[in-house]
């Protein structure tokens, strides 16, 4: 029997799977059980279709539900409401809506605003220590310091963080130091990395905190494979946290993420500082839909886009997604929105391509560290004595700390071919050889002293 024109190869197959499945004896009934699946198949519906809200038709592709409609229309990032921008405090650092106030204790409050003082501080003085040659780069966190506290105050110390290069803040919440920090800035012998990477570069096996690697976007398939594997633990509780750019949101990398957090079901949480910048680029020459957030419903991935420079609104958006992806085991993104006040880097001149009134106006008005102070001292828990007692320690221990750190050696030139194998294969042996006899040749180019020795 030939098959009606239009009729779909889908129905074809399920024809042939309802036939073999019909295993009756009786030749009546099995005819009788062809004839009704051949009456369907010549059927005029060629696309399944569901009714809905009284007779409108749904169609039920593979790739995607939705409406038929028979008035062709383009739809563009106009078509659609913008994502929302969740936050508690104003700009005088006063509770829009007391139900969104977070339950913290006093204790934790102060912690979260001494940590950011300290950041602002020792930000301050690295920076001026790379521009006297006293280490090679830097990169500060002004205008994003809500962020890093705000988010690191609703994790668990047991959550895996991936962070990208302007989370430090992230780094002294969890309990690493400014001593540890700035040995590392400094590259010594007490930099756990050894020296081999730049300046803030941090990471920590112990606070669960990968260390950075400066390439855009990579850390962000390796937090969602994290992830998968947190998922695969019987009665998992912790989850993956992965920090980026608005620039490194433009990477292959950051598609491919997305798009494996929502369809292996990760528990892990995307977030997105948005600054404005990528370096000297602008927001509006990297995307033209709105922001980041938009791509989370696109891709699959419960979505929020908070204020960046609010750090209880940031606090509670991670908390509520961390409550969300662990019991789910499914991804958060969220689009923390701010703004980069300080350079790129200390490779970077913003002035270049932004003006002084641009700068003075979120460091004014929209200023994460004045908000939160604010904040506290409308609840009496801070005062412009303990500001000033405070900002002189923050500032005591990080000059501390920087004159210690210079004044320790360097690591032993041994330690670059070093840690990679279990056993050093040949070819490195070889090479460790060579430079031995080098340096002997040739010790009046090399300053071994400054070197930790055998």
């Amino acid at each position: 029997m030939a098959l009606k024109t239009g009729a779909s190869f889908v129905k074809l197959n399920a024809f042939r799977r309802a036939a073999r499945a019909i295993d009756v004896k009786s030749s009546d009934v099995r005819k009788r059980s062809i004839t009704n699946i051949v009456k369907w198949l010549l059927s005029t519906r060629t696309r399944p279709e569901t009714a809905q809200n009284g007779g409108g038709k749904i169609a039920e592709f593979p790739g995607a539900r939705a409406p038929y409609v028979s008035e062709m229309k383009f739809f563009n990032e106009t078509s659609y409401e913008p994502i929302p921008i969740y936050r508690v405090m104003d700009n005088n650092g006063q509770i829009i809506d007391k139900n969104e106030e977070p339950n913290l204790d006093k204790a934790t409050l102060i912690n979260m605003y001494k940590t950011m003082v300290q950041l602002s501080h020792m930000d301050k003085i690295l920076y001026e220590s790379q521009r006297q040659g006293r280490i090679s780069f830097y990169m500060t966190n002004y205008g994003e310091e809500g962020i890093h506290i705000g988010s690191a105050s609703a994790l668990s110390p047991k959550d895996l963080v991936f962070s990208q290069y302007r989370e430090v803040g992230v780094f002294l919440y969890r309990g690493m130091t400014v001593t540890e920090l700035v040995n590392q800035c400094y590259g010594n012998c007490e930099d756990p990395g050894k020296g081999r990477q730049m300046p803030v570069h941090y990471g920590s096996k112990h606070h669960n905190m990968v260390t950075i690697s400066s390439p855009l976007g990579t850390q962000m398939p390796q937090a969602v494979g994290a992830a998968y594997a947190y998922k695969r633990v019987p009665n998992n509780d912790r989850c993956v946290i992965c920090y980026f750019g608005d620039g490194a949101a433009s990477e292959g990398d950051a598609h491919a993420a997305f798009n494996f957090a929502a369809t292996l079901d990760c528990p892990v949480i995307m977030l997105c500082r948005n600054n404005g910048y990528a370096i000297s680029t602008p927001t509006s020459e990297q995307y033209r839909g709105d922001g980041i957030a938009s791509r989370g419903p696109a891709l699959g991935l419960h979505t929020l886009r908070v204020d960046g420079t609010d750090t209880l609104a940031v606090h509670n958006a991670v908390k509520r997604a961390r409550d969300f992806t662990v019991a789910n085991n499914k991804p958060v993104l969220i689009e923390a929105m701010a703004y980069r006040v300080g350079h790129h880097s200390t490779s970077d001149d913003s002035s270049a391509y932004r003006s002084v009134e641009e700068i003075q106006k979120w460091t004014k008005d929209e200023s994460p560290l004045q908000k939160f102070k604010l904040y506290l001292e409308h609840k009496g828990y801070w005062d412009a004595e303990t500001e000033k007692a405070w900002s002189k320690e923050a500032r005591d221990t990080v000059v501390r700390t920087m004159q210690e750190a210079e004044k320790k050696k360097k690591p032993n030139w041994k330690e670059m071919l070093e840690d990679v194998y279990y056993e050093m294969p040949p070819r490195l042996q070889k090479q460790m050889k060579q430079m031995e006899e080098h340096l002997k040749k040739y010790p009046e180019h090399y300053p071994l002293n400054q070197h930790e020795s055998d």
